[in-house]
C-alpha cells in the first residue's frame, strides 16, 4: 500500500529517533520555538542513519520503501 499523504504515513517513534542535543542559549529574547528543535534533527539523522547502513543517499521524505529496495539492488 503507498500512502496517500503524512496522516497515514509511519512516523518515527521517540524511542526510535537517534540522540539529539540541544544547547540553550541565554538570549534577552521572548521565548519561543525550544520544542521544535529536535523535531527538525529527526529526519537528517535518520537520512545519515540510512545512508550509513546501506551507502544509499535519501533525497526526499517520505521514505518510500519500493524505491529503496530498487536503489539498493543497483
Amino acid at each position: 500500500m503507498r500512502q496517500s499523504n503524512f496522516n497515514d504515513y509511519r512516523m518515527l517513534r521517540i524511542d526510535e529517533v537517534p540522540p539529539i542535543e540541544v544547547h540553550v542559549i541565554k538570549s534577552e529574547e521572548d521565548p519561543g520555538g525550544i520544542g521544535e528543535t529536535g523535531a527538525t534533527a529527526g529526519p537528517p539523522a535518520l537520512r545519515n542513519a540510512v545512508y550509513a547502513a546501506t551507502g544509499i543517499a535519501l533525497r526526499r521524505l517520505p521514505i518510500d520503501r519500493a524505491a529503496l529496495a530498487v536503489e539498493r539492488k543497483a
